[in-house]
């Protein structure tokens, strides 16, 4: 077993190795027999957090608040330094996204989990995250989504499993400043309604659409209401003709790309 004063370091590029003895408190540094096997069940992936949030900074690059986790073969969410502002998980193995995983980030604004095998979320995994304004979990396995704060800007959920049921009913309503929502190659059978004023682009291709009504897009009370942020749909790859429901797209400046 090494002394305190050692560490072990398996295949971390030589330039790498240099940056981090210019952080690390090290007297001695020992290149690796057997590399580091990593406990996720401790409070940090090498031993405890510091600080400076150095544990999890030794698997993954960190650069002022962004942490790039990427292609790591991470089965968990890391801990994630306190004033992580960005965090970007893409291309690994994770699984399961736990209320525990974001706790106490409150300047966290973007996660990027892109390319994982998530099939699970617990419902508060996301919702009390007061700056999240960007939540990116395309190519996964999930059939539901959180409920999440109404900061967010953008939604990509992309090539999931999302059925309608999955969605909160109005769970977008009061997102004052989501301009985009990616949801096509799901399984959702109708337009999560009601949107925001401030949405710009829709993307619902390739799901089990089949009807629109005239409050999917417009005002059915106020005939003279006109959307005009809204410029972008893209409905195509739906069991749906769009000819048969002209009324639902009478306040739009541009009409979807649509149907069968």
């Amino acid at each position: 077993m090494l002394s305190p004063n050692f560490i072990e370091i398996d295949q971390i590029d030589f330039e790498i190795f240099l940056c981090i003895l210019t952080i690390l408190p090290c007297r001695k540094v020992r290149l690796p027999i057997a590399p580091v096997t990593l406990d996720f069940k401790g409070p940090g992936l090498f031993g405890p957090e510091t600080g400076l949030g150095m544990p999890t900074c030794l698997l993954c690059v960190c650069m002022g608040g962004s942490v790039y986790c990427d292609d790591t073969s991470l089965e968990q969410i890391p801990p994630l330094p306190k004033d992580t502002t960005h965090f970007y998980g893409r291309f690994n193995k994770i699984q399961h996204v736990k209320n525990t995983d974001f706790i106490n980030l409150n300047k966290l604004k973007t996660i990027d989990l892109t390319g994982n095998q998530i099939s699970e979320m617990d419902e508060d995994a996301f919702r009390l995250l007061p700056q999240l304004q960007e939540l990116l979990l395309a190519d996964n396995n999930l059939q539901a989504l959180p409920e999440l704060p109404n900061t967010m800007r953008h939604i990509d959920a992309r090539n999931n499993r999302l059925l309608s049921s999955g969605v909160h009913p109005e769970g977008f309503k009061d997102m004052s400043q989501l301009e985009f929502l990616y949801l096509s190659n799901n399984k959702l059978d109708y337009i999560p309604t009601p949107l925001p004023e401030s949405l710009r682009a829709l993307h619902l291709q390739n799901n089990n659409i089949q009807h629109l009504h005239e409050g999917t897009f417009c005002n059915r009370h106020n005939r003279n209401y006109i959307r005009r942020n809204l410029e972008d749909i893209r409905l195509d790859g739906n069991p749906l003709d769009i000819n048969l429901f002209a009324q639902a797209y009478i306040c739009l400046q541009r009409l979807p790309v649509g149907g069968n």
